[in-house]
Formats: C-alpha cells, sequence, structure tokens
C-alpha cells in the first residue's frame, strides 16, 4: 500500500491516477481479445477448401462490424435488464448504451462486446462451406441482441439484483469457458446438426469422406495469434491494477494483482497441457501426432481452464488441460463418425465439451477444496470442493439447453423457408464465388506478360526471369534443310509437369524464344503412386496428384526445340515428372488483329 502523504498528492489525484491505471489496463486486454479475430479468420481460413476462403474471412469481419454495433445498440441492455429481472432485482437500465458515460463505462461495455463478439465468431467455423452468408449475419445479430446477453445475464450481469440467478446458486464462470466458448461451441454444432452436412461428406453407407482443409499454415498462425491473444481473455479479466474502493479514500492499494500471477500460469499450463493431450490421443488412435490436433488441442485446453481460471490451482490447470485436449479427438470422431454431424472446425470439441468439462471439474482442484495428495503442487494432487459439483452442472445444463433452443429456433426458421443453405451448384463452385465473385487464389499471369503473342513494350524482362530471345523468334530464318519450322505448320505442344518445375519451365521456353503460353492447375494419375494423406487422424488415399499444364502454340519455332526446353526444365528422375504431346493445330485468329495463321502465332 503506497501512502499518498509521502507522495503529496491530494485524495482526488489518487483516484484520478488509480482510474487511468485500471483503464488503460482495461483497454489491453480488450485490444489483446479484438486481435483474436484475427486468429479465428485464420484458423476457419486454413480448415476450408480454398474455393471458400474469402466467404470464411468475409465470416469473421461480419461478424464484428454487425456484433459490435448489435450488441451496443441492444445486446448490453438486454443483458443489463434480464439479468435484474432473473436476479429478483428491481428498476431497469437503457436498452442501448448511447447516451453512457464516456470514460470508464464506455470502456466496460467495449471490454463487454469483445466476448460477445468471440462468442459470435465460433459458429462460422462449424457451418463453413455451406451456410448462406445472409443467414449468418442475420443469426450473428440474433446472436448478439438476445441469446448470448441472456447467458451473460444468468451469470455476470444483474444491475440493481443482489447477484445474477446463476451466480446465486453457487455457479461460477470466471472468464467464459460457458458463457463465451461453450455458448459458441454449442451454437456451432446446433447450427451444423440443422444445415446438414456438405456435399460428398458422408455416402450412402453412413461411411466418412475426408475433406482436407486447404492450408495446416494458416490454422497454426491462428492458433498461436488464438493463444497470444488469450491472455487478454483470462488475465485481463483477473485483474484491476488499483482498488477503486480505497482510491477513492485517496489511498493506492494494489486491487487483484494478488493473484493475477496465478491466473497467468494457469492459463499457459493449460494451453501446453492441451496440446499434449491431443497428441497423446492422437498418437494412440492413429500412430502418428496429427498436426491439427496439436493445435486445436491448445485451444481445447486454453477453453478448459478458461471458465475456472481463478479458481483452480497449478495441478488443476496441468489435470484440466490434459483432459480437455485428450477429450478433443475422440468427442470430434463421435460427432463426425457417429452423429453424423459435419463441424468443420471442430467448434464443438474446442469450444463446447472443453468448456463444459473445465467447469463441472474444477471442484477436484480447487483453491477452496481440501488438499489431497500430499502437497505435490499447491496443495496436492486433488483440492476436492464437494459443494461446488451441483451449481456447476446445473449452470452448465441451464446454458446448454437455452443455447440448443435458441439456435434450433433461428438455424431452423432460416431452413424451413430455403434460406438457410446456399444452392448445390454453388457449393459445388466454392461460396468466394457464389456469395463474394471473387477468387481467392488468382492463376499465373502479371501485367508484362504479353498475352496476344506479341512483346512487352519495354522488351521487358518476363515474370520467370528469362529473357525474350529475339533471334530464335525470327521466322526470316531459313532452316538448312531448307525447310521452313514444323513444315509450315502449326503445332501444339501441351505438358504436364510438376507444380515446382513451372518456373525452370517458363525461363526454358523464354530462352529459346517461345515465352508465349497457358497455364492450368490441373490432377490426374499416372505412373506416380499414389500417396496416404491426414487430416485429424484419418487417413486419406491421394492418387490424383497435383499437376500443371503448359499448353504452347509454335509456328515459326520448332516444336522439337520446345519438347526438349520443357524436357530439361521439368526432369527430375522421378516417377511424375509427367508428359508431353504435339499435336498438329488447324488454323488460328488473334483476337486484337485480326491475323490468321501462323501471323496469329
Amino acid at each position: 500500500m503506497i501512502d499518498p502523504v509521502l507522495l503529496e498528492i491530494s485524495a482526488e489525484e489518487v483516484e484520478s491516477l488509480a482510474t487511468g491505471v485500471n483503464l488503460v489496463w482495461m483497454l489491453a486486454a480488450t485490444f489483446l481479445i479484438f486481435f483474436m479475430h484475427a486468429g479465428f479468420a485464420m484458423l476457419e481460413a486454413g480448415q476450408v477448401r480454398s474455393k471458400n476462403v474469402a466467404n470464411q474471412l468475409t465470416k469473421n469481419m461480419l461478424t464484428w462490424a454487425v456484433g459490435i454495433l448489435v450488441f451496443f445498440a441492444i445486446g448490453m441492455g438486454i443483458s443489463n435488464n434480464v439479468g435484474t429481472i432473473l436476479g429478483g432485482g428491481s428498476g431497469s437500465s437503457a436498452l442501448t448504451q448511447f447516451g453512457v458515460d464516456g470514460g470508464y463505462d464506455m470502456a466496460e461495455i467495449l471490454f463487454s462486446a469483445v466476448f460477445a463478439m468471440t462468442a459470435a465468431t465460433i459458429v462460422s467455423g462449424a457451418v463453413a462451406g455451406r451456410a448462406k452468408l445472409r443467414a449468418y449475419v442475420t443469426y450473428t445479430f440474433l446472436l448478439a441482441a438476445v441469446i448470448y446477453p441472456v447467458v451473460a445475464a444468468m451469470v455476470w450481469y444483474a444491475p440493481g439484483a443482489d447477484a445474477p440467478i446463476l451466480d446465486s446458486l453457487g455457479f461460477a464462470d470466471f472468464a467464459g469457458g460457458m458463457v463465451v466458448h461453450g455458448v459458441g461451441g454449442v451454437a456451432g454444432l446446433t447450427a451444423a446438426w440443422i444445415l446438414g452436412a456438405r456435399m460428398d461428406k458422408y455416402n450412402d453407407d453412413g461411411s466418412v469422406n475426408i475433406i482436407p482443409g486447404h492450408s495446416l499454415t494458416f490454422a497454426v498462425l491462428g492458433t498461436l495469434i488464438l493463444c497470444f491473444g488469450w491472455f487478454g481473455f483470462n488475465v485481463g479479466t483477473a485483474a484491476t491494477v488499483f482498488n477503486p474502493e480505497s482510491a477513492a479514500d485517496g489511498v493506492l492499494e494494489l486491487g487483484d494483482f494478488g493473484y493475477v500471477g496465478s491466473v497467468a500460469i494457469v492459463t499457459a499450463l493449460g494451453m501446453g497441457l492441451g496440446a499434449l493431450g491431443a497428441s497423446s490421443v492422437s498418437l494412440a488412435l492413429n500412430g502418428k501426432v496429427d498436426t491439427l490436433y496439436v493445435a486445436n488441442g491448445m485451444l481445447a485446453g486454453l477453453v478448459g481452464v478458461t471458465g475456472p481460471t481463478d479458481l483452480i490451482t497449478p495441478m488443476g490447470a496441468i489435470a484440466i488441460g490434459f483432459i480437455a485436449g485428450a477429450q478433443l479427438p475422440i468427442v470430434f470422431k463421435l460427432v463426425d463418425e457417429k452423429l453424423k454431424i459435419d463441424d468443420v472446425c471442430a467448434v464443438f470439441p474446442v469450444h463446447g465439451t472443453a468448456g463444459m468439462l473445465g467447469l463441472i471439474l474444477y471442484p477436484l482442484w480447487s483453491l477452496e477444496g481440501t488438499a489431497i495428495g500430499g502437497g505435490v503442487i499447491s496443495g496436492g494432487i486433488l483440492s476436492i470442493e464437494a459443494s461446488a459439483f451441483a451449481p456447476q452442472i446445473i449452470g452448465v445444463a441451464v446454458i446448454t439447453i437455452w443455447t440448443v433452443a435458441a439456435t434450433a429456433a433461428v438455424w431452423g426458421a432460416f431452413k424451413a423457408i430455403g434460406e438457410a443453405r446456399v444452392t448445390p451448384d454453388h457449393e459445388r463452385d466454392g461460396l468466394d464465388l457464389a456469395e463474394h465473385g471473387v477468387d481467392t487464389y488468382p492463376e499465373f499471369g502479371g501485367p508484362d506478360v504479353a498475352t496476344d503473342g506479341g512483346y512487352t513494350d519495354d522488351k521487358a524482362i518476363r515474370t520467370d526471369g528469362g529473357e525474350v530471345n529475339e533471334e530464335k523468334r525470327s521466322s526470316s530464318e531459313l532452316r538448312a534443310d531448307g525447310g521452313e519450322p514444323n513444315d509450315g505448320e502449326l503445332k501444339l505442344v501441351t505438358a504436364i509437369i510438376r507444380p515446382d518445375r513451372l518456373g525452370a519451365v517458363k525461363k526454358g521456353l523464354a530462352e529459346i524464344g517461345a515465352p508465349s503460353l497457358t497455364v492450368t492447375n490441373v490432377s490426374g494419375r499416372g505412373s506416380q503412386p499414389a500417396k496416404k494423406g491426414q487430416w485429424r487422424g484419418e487417413e486419406y488415399t491421394v492418387d490424383l496428384h497435383q499437376k500443371v499444364k503448359i499448353e504452347c502454340v509454335v509456328a515459326d519455332i520448332p516444336a522439337g526445340d520446345v519438347v526438349d526446353a520443357i524436357a530439361d526444365a521439368a526432369n527430375t528422375g522421378e516417377p511424375g515428372d509427367g508428359k508431353i504431346f504435339v499435336i498438329p493445330v488447324e488454323g488460328a485468329y488473334q483476337v486484337r488483329t485480326g491475323n490468321s495463321g501462323q501471323d496469329a502465332v
């Protein structure tokens, strides 16, 4: 405690200092939690197919854009009023937060809003690849306005009442293990169940087709961003730097920083043990440590310790984190293979069951419990608070029932009027094109590539680094035998090669004076043997290999030279290097100039 007399400052100055420091701390934690949206965007984008990436990113951005407005204008007011009514209090709060004091009160509303938006954005990962954008945005509106605020009202917000209704029963959820993550996970599972699975996910006999996401890199990057932001989630909730009550009396006294270190280590342990738990079960089930399970396990461990983060010992964080991670592969397989619910980003085992287990099991390692086990870590292997089990189970059950009922009503209504899901054609083509008209991964080409077979104005170096060989392009050059290249005919040279050899082939073609070509991404099979892949521990066969098809029509350059250039550049000496075909071309026509035949090429 700091004596203000020694600092020679007034009581009003002490209060201002305490308020300012507390406000900065709250806003810093808020900004960390907001940054978690970048993590969710990357995590979900990595777990969907490339044709749905832009749709997933758009949903994440619109979740915040719609949610912050709705929660500020409606949700926070609904939460306060419902909390007061359910808590048995009197009076009412404003339904909108417009006009609220622009200082600390507004910061608290923003802090509440980032929690609400976290619950909302979790749902997008479960319904990826088939939900209509308008349906998802409408659901986000209702979740931010009513569904989440009612849950928060039962646990956290009840101005004018002694305590929120579930809190008064003894239910504890410190940082949102169930209020935020449980709601998101349960809502996501419910919405995915109502929507039905993606096309081709399940065969007629019920067997599962594995649909891998397009980028593990994105998924892992998103995971680590979420882990970073999670310290704002837990530690930011834990701490108020200076006690506001003592500051009002002119005394600077540390607030909740007495246990902020414990919350930080519990968070870190949960994160690590979640990854170890998922890794262990993945290894036992599949014989390999699945990368995506490790990433999802880290998040499941964090969710597991988030609810009771201020209530458990470090031993509790180790145990709950490991259990939350270990249940992930098991619950995912149950949902995916037995219940036949297509939860694309595994939001239910990551956020749903992990949050439930953490809150229900925490009394086994409670700081308030009776130590058992000889003081291994902070009070024993176990530290049981038996009286806490019943309130925790009741609270988890009430929140689950409300979330399932509300979510099923909304998505069921969408489905009934045919507005829940995109058409089969749109789903097959991908939501990036159908919903947004964009191609997230445009194909090849650049501004300095002459698409009509001519040169760039400034004779620029091509994008592959090879320069146009002017001498090779001269059609006036005579062959030694007195004939013309290709016997005066047009030839189409088509090559199927490894994607990683494209740069070398482009350079080789440019060097012989044949820079004009068409490149297409293709897949196929030939002499290259099939491979085995894994996605969340499930093995699938890769017998259609990714290749690049190069097409080059030549007139004044011998087709044999083109074949030799491609073959030399594409050769690795391994099966799967590809094939080259030479086909006569009956005619050609250049759109821009009207030239035909050899002049068009």
